[in-house]
């Protein structure tokens, strides 16, 4: 059944995620006209220019919805159901925000000021967080993410390349409106701040490194190397392209501190061991106790 797949912790990070966000985005970016990417961006840019009847809340909502109902055939319900509550979280924070909590955040940050880089770097940092935190858990914080997984494909780019036109857009759209492009080129500022948290809320702050050895002793190595690192490792065979002689890819995870050493010992046993090294975003080890 489609309601037992909805898990409590989801909910419970995404209401999380959608409060940091809200926070980032009223407390740093919106006091001092900075702008988020994509509809969230779009939202804060529509709010300003509109009566203020027509709120950052209310955007967020009119804009964000119908596209995670449109893409709901290529996500998925689950993921539908964890974006839109998520960008319901995120509405309700800001207009709680901006208009219940007795703060002003309509002249000046609370905590910046009208420092536009301090503004700029925290607001994209923190409403980072709150996008990673949403990603990560399943759901999403912002619309564009699933209209560029639908378009990109169709339109020959790639879903960053998708996002970062609409969002370079919706900065020149910005600085055209306002007739001010100092604000729109401090956004840029907050866009990359934002866009980097994300990636190391999903992906993680310290990756571990993926090392591929080929080579023509691959017992011996393996051997020594969980012996050194206390470590598994898996094994792949293989043929030269050009010897034509049978060798043995020996795949081996480590952290960053351990590479130096993970050479020293193959090269120790195997000097002609050819070795390369690549970042591995996550890793997820299979339960010993069952």
């Amino acid at each position: 059944m489609f309601i037992k797949t909805l898990k409590v912790r989801n909910f419970i990070m995404l209401t999380i995620a959608g409060i940091v966000n809200a926070f980032g985005i009223t407390m740093f970016l919106s006091p001092v006209n900075l702008y988020d990417s994509g509809i969230s961006g779009t939202s804060m840019l529509l709010a300003k220019i509109t009566p203020e009847t027509f709120t950052l809340s209310m955007f967020l909502l009119i804009l964000n919805i119908p596209l995670f109902l449109y893409g709901l055939k290529k996500q998925g319900r689950r993921f539908t159901v964890y974006a839109i509550y998520t960008v319901a979280i995120y509405s309700l924070s800001a207009w709680i925000i901006t208009d219940i909590i007795p703060i002003d955040v309509k002249s000046a940050s609370p905590f910046a000021g009208n420092d536009l880089i301090l503004c700029a770097i925290f607001g994209g940092i923190i409403s980072g967080i709150g996008s990673g935190l949403a990603i990560r858990n399943g759901g999403a914080m912002d619309g564009i993410e699933v209209m560029s997984v639908i378009f990109a494909k169709r339109l020959g780019i790639s879903v960053g390349s998708f996002v970062m036109i609409y969002n370079v857009i919706l900065y020149i759209a910005c600085g055209i409106i306002l007739k001010d492009w100092i604000l729109p080129l401090y956004s840029i500022i907050t866009y990359t701040a934002g866009l980097k948290t994300i990636d190391y809320i999903v992906e993680g702050l310290d990756r571990e490194k993926c090392a591929m050895i080929v080579t023509e002793k691959p017992n011996e190595i393996c051997s020594s190397l969980s012996r050194y690192f206390e470590l598994g490792s898996t094994r792949v065979k293989a043929k030269g392209g050009f010897s034509g002689k049978h060798k043995t890819i020996v795949y081996f995870v480590v952290n960053r501190f351990q590479i130096t050493k993970l050479k020293s010992v193959v090269h120790s046993i195997d000097p002609n061991a050819f070795i390369t090294i690549s970042d591995v975003a996550d890793v997820f080890k299979a339960n010993q106790d069952k």
